[in-house]
Parts: structure tokens; sequence; C-alpha cells
């Protein structure tokens, strides 16, 4: 498989802060990401499969909050990342976990056949992937007709939030607490970067109808700090 310098340069980034991810993720949002990850579990939706495709699945929170939500379910968790995964790993131990099957894969070329899954979660994932709409085609393409993609990504720093506290802290906190909290200060310049580029909900909203998507909403979290975007693919 060939790879993008995009692509390898994430990937490296990503591997460098894997033993701090974690710890800087409640570190940076105060606690609210466990609250965030909990409303995108509460919005999978399962069907004939039984099985949650989730994909930049990092250190497992999102599939181990899926499992807790829906004990019933299969879920196997993919990332381009692999020292991302390994870091997830005891979690599953401690949790005697084993309907969670991390394997390293890209986003825009899923191992696994058409129609094979219900829902497809992705925490914080999107806006590292180039072209999206790669993303988009590959979500539907592994989805059952009817099948939900729940999407969880950071607003956008080009909307003022918080009467432009937000953007004021992506811009001159996030770099600097990222650096403290991981030693690595260009990851989180990169990550500060992203989310002021990121499309608005309503634009993304639009990308996930002209991927496909027969629907697509979105949901605003804590002020639109985060959005929840769903986009559903047709029954038939």
């Amino acid at each position: 498989m060939s790879v993008s310098a995009h692509d390898a340069a994430v990937a490296g980034m990503f591997g460098r802060i894997a033993g701090m991810y974690d710890a800087g993720n409640r570190i940076l949002s105060c606690g609210i990401d466990i609250y965030w990850r909990r409303v995108l579990a509460d919005t999978v939706r399962l069907g004939p499969t039984r099985r949650v495709l989730d994909l930049a699945a990092g250190t497992l929170d999102v599939a181990l909050a899926v499992r807790r939500r829906w004990p019933e379910a299969t879920v196997p968790a993919l990332d381009f990342c692999p020292p991302m995964l390994r870091r997830g790993l005891p979690k599953l131990a401690r949790r005697a976990e084993r309907l969670i099957f991390p394997v390293a894969a890209d986003a825009k070329r899923l191992p696994l056949p058409d129609a094979s899954v219900d829902c497809v979660t992705m925490a914080f994932g999107i806006r590292n992937i180039t072209p999206r709409s790669e993303a988009f085609s590959e979500m539907l393409r592994v989805l059952v007709p009817g099948g939900r993609a729940c999407i969880l990504e950071f607003g956008s720093g080009r909307e003022r939030i918080w009467g432009g506290l937000y953007n004021w802290y992506l811009r001159c906190l996030l770099p600097l607490m990222g650096r403290l909290c991981s030693g690595d200060a260009a990851a989180y310049k990169y990550l500060s970067q992203t989310i002021h580029d990121f499309p608005g909900a309503q634009e993304l909203e639009e990308e996930m109808r002209q991927a496909g998507f027969a629907q697509a909403w979105h949901r605003r979290l804590t002020s639109g700090i985060v959005c929840l975007h769903v986009g559903e693919k047709a029954a038939s």
C-alpha cells in the first residue's frame, strides 16, 4: 500500500505523542472528552450485523465506550498509527475485553467487505484525513443499507465560540499546554492549525451529502466546541 507524505507525517506525529495522548486529552479538555465520547456511543445504532466499526480508534477509548453502551456489539477498531493502538491494549486486558479487535489500517482503504457493519464511529480523526471524500466513500461501502456514520470532531476555529475565547485557546494556549503535556510542540501546533482550518458544521454536512449519505445532520456539544456529525446511508 502506498502511503502519502501527509499520511506518513500524521502517523509519525501520533506515534510520538502516543504515550501522553490520554493524559493530554483529559488535561486539555478538563475531562469533558469522556462526556463527548459517551454521547458518540449513545448515537450508535445497531442493525443486523451487530458490528460497529471504530475508525481513528487511537487508544481505544471510543471502542470501549461503545462496548459499555452496547454490550452485544462487536467492534473492529482501526487506526493508521500502530503505537496508538498498542497504548490501548492494556485497557482491553483490564476489562477482559474480547469483542474489540484492534487493526492497523487506513480509513481510506478499509480491509472489510461491502455492507459488513451497522455503524461507523470516529472521534477527532476526520480532520487528519486527506481527502475526506475517500474516507466517506469507504464508510458508505462498508455500511449496511440504512447504516449510520457518527463522527465526533472539534468545531471549526473559524467560528467565534464563547466570544472568541475558544479561538484564543486554540491559537495560544493549546500549543503551549500541549508542549508542556507531551514535550512535542509541533504536534499540538498541528492540532491547533487543523482545528482552525476545519470546515464549519454546515460545510461538513454538505460534504457528507455530496459523498453519498442520504441524510446528514449535526449536534453541537459544549457550545459548539465539538460537533457530533451523523450521516445515514440510503436504506436501499
